[in-house]
């Protein structure tokens, strides 16, 4: 689902981060149903790699190993400022990027670090504003055009859905609506069934929202100042995936038409701003027999002169540069696709995200998230073998910003729900897979679920959630980054480099305990705070992962995942995550 060089290989350069290219990068736009992202690797010479250690070196920051992101007081400076500059880094970043410059007189000495931001001390603390505890990272100039409470959709690759029926569906709706998500953006491709597909889902969500009894969510609709209630009915949107759908005559344009005319209408059509929310895959090569403009031919596509189609509100995923949107008057906001992940071997930044919204000019912003990305697929079959940085709880750290930045950032989209290929998926492995049962088979990740539903709500509310009851997520790869399979005739995946061999975990206590993260010889054990702490430990051996949780000297949790095992020997190069939580 994204576009690559015929190769396969990571050499696309900066495309994807702040300087965005567009050139030949889709000259070769990846045909298949499968896939996710375009690969967007830096490669070596990146010089954000350079600009990071500068800033490191500036700010007097050491590599440090320690295995939790929560500040105790006997943690070194160096520690304390390496668990604690996230929001700095991404600012100097971002003014870098932009051309905007840093002087040293803003750089935060010791004690002006946000020692109590989400990536350094317990973070955050029960019931805390989430304005307490970070910091808004950017210029604070970006404004969302819309007063909605912040909205969670989830990607779902129809392609992948060939054995569903409208009881699929309504088990994954159902399953989605409870963790907090609002709607399914439906990637729809090009197969000749997937509009019977399409026809089921909506089928399903119709049951689902006629029968609802999913969790009342806050509204802010009371007249006398407080707080009401009201159940969120389930929606759907379509997103078109044009690396799929061909979109070079006029006429390929009525499939797109004709998918929007169908539901426009439907009880189930996710609506933004009082219109027909529509999104894509891809879609900048896009001519529709126009011959002129990006914007021409989405423009007659999608709002035609002759006012042949509803009303939609249109936030596309282009891959282009962020500052010709002020030439895109079609779109109505847009959705960045590669902000879910570090395009490069460094931590995840706000900074594409911004790059994004100062160009929008108020126009509605739509941010990614993502927990994984690991594809391995050989030449013989669809050419993509390689992962993006997941180290660093990615998925935690990715959803603290978006929680820090909530008014900045009105839609957030999950990637993805069911994208198997790319092991990003977040739901239950019940549809087709795409050839990839090597590396899925095994691994559920739909634990990840339950810490995704603790940030929405953070996101949602701009409060985190009560903890109720003591929680440890852990998460890891079973085989060492640098370890040899010979017998694996695809390879290694490119960009194996950007990967460490960590176990990483967070905790959500109820009161403070000493959590011990194992796994063979290696234990570390951490006085942990009431709240989300995050911890990691180094694996270098054959072992069980295993997380204790220990308060007044009694077990409060133990954690012994089946399966979660890391071996020295792996049988082939399989860097998917293995995921597991306590009940």
């Amino acid at each position: 689902m994204y576009p690559q060089s015929a190769s396969g290989s990571a050499s696309v350069g900066q495309y994807g981060f702040l300087s965005l290219r567009k050139a030949a990068l889709f000259s070769l736009m990846f045909s298949s149903r499968l896939g996710g992202s375009m690969p967007g690797v830096l490669g070596d010479g990146n010089p954000f790699d350079e600009i990071i250690k500068d800033l490191e070196h500036d700010l007097g920051i050491s590599d440090s190993n320690s295995p939790s992101s929560s500040l105790s007081p006997s943690s070194s400076l160096s520690t304390s400022l390496s668990t604690s500059t996230s929001d700095t880094m991404s600012s100097l970043l971002t003014a870098h990027a932009l051309g905007t410059s840093t002087s040293s007189s803003e750089l935060p000495t010791s004690d002006q670090l946000p020692i109590s931001s989400v990536l350094a001390s317990a973070a955050p603390a029960i019931q805390t504003p989430v304005a307490a505890v970070q910091n808004t990272t950017g210029t604070g100039d970006a404004k969302t055009n819309s007063t909605q409470t912040p909205a969670v959709f989830a990607h779902v690759i129809v392609g992948n859905t060939y054995n569903y029926t409208v009881n699929t569906w309504s088990k994954d709706i159902a399953l989605a609506a409870s963790k907090g998500i609002d709607a399914f953006a439906l990637n729809v491709g090009g197969d000749s069934w997937e509009p019977s597909q399409v026809a089921n889902a909506y089928a399903a969500a119709g049951q689902y929202n006629a029968n609802q009894t999913a969790p009342t969510r806050p509204t802010s609709d009371s007249t006398n100042g407080t707080t009401t209630s009201s159940a969120a009915p389930f929606k759907l949107f379509l997103s078109f995936d044009m690396s799929s759908i061909p979109c070079s005559s006029a006429s390929d344009a009525q499939r797109l038409q004709t998918y929007i005319n169908t539901y426009a209408n439907n009880t189930s059509q996710m609506m933004y701003n009082g219109r027909t929310l529509v999104s894509t895959f891809a879609g900048e090569a896009c001519t529709f027999g126009t011959n002129g403009s990006l914007n021409q031919a989405w423009t007659s596509a999608l709002k035609p002169a002759n006012a042949s189609l509803p009303s939609v509100w249109f936030v596309p995923s282009f891959f282009v540069d962020p500052q010709t949107f002020q030439n895109l008057t079609v779109i109505d906001g847009a959705f960045n696709w590669n902000s879910a992940w570090p395009m490069g071997n460094y931590n995840i930044t706000f900074a594409p995200d911004l790059s994004y919204i100062n160009n929008l000019n108020n126009r509605t912003y739509m941010a990614s998230v993502s927990p994984w990305f690991f594809t391995h697929y050989g030449k013989d079959t669809y050419n993509k073998n390689f992962i993006y940085r997941g180290d660093d709880w990615l998925f935690a750290q990715r959803w603290e910003m978006l929680v820090q930045n909530r008014t900045l950032v009105p839609l957030a989209e999950v990637l993805t729900w069911n994208d198997y290929g790319e092991s990003h998926y977040l739901g239950p492995v019940d549809g087709i897979q795409p050839m990839s049962q090597a590396w899925v088979n095994g691994f559920d990740h739909q634990p990840w679920l339950d810490l995704m539903q603790y940030y929405i709500t953070a996101y949602k509310t701009g409060t985190y959630p009560p903890i109720t009851k003591d929680r440890v997520f852990m998460w890891g790869r079973l085989y060492p980054a640098n370890a040899t399979a010979p017998n694996d005739a695809v390879g290694k995946p490119d960009n194996w480099q950007w990967t460490q061999d960590y176990l990483w975990a967070v905790s959500l206590l109820t009161a403070p305990a000493n959590v011990t993260l194992s796994c063979g010889s290696s234990s570390q054990t951490t006085q942990v705070p009431a709240g989300l702490t995050k911890l990691k430990l180094k694996l270098s051996a054959n072992c069980a992962a295993k997380a204790t949780v220990m308060r007044n000297k009694a077990t409060a949790l133990s954690l012994s995942p089946k399966g979660f095992n890391f071996n020295t020997r792996p049988p082939s190069y399989n860097f998917n995550a293995f995921v597991a939580v306590s009940p």
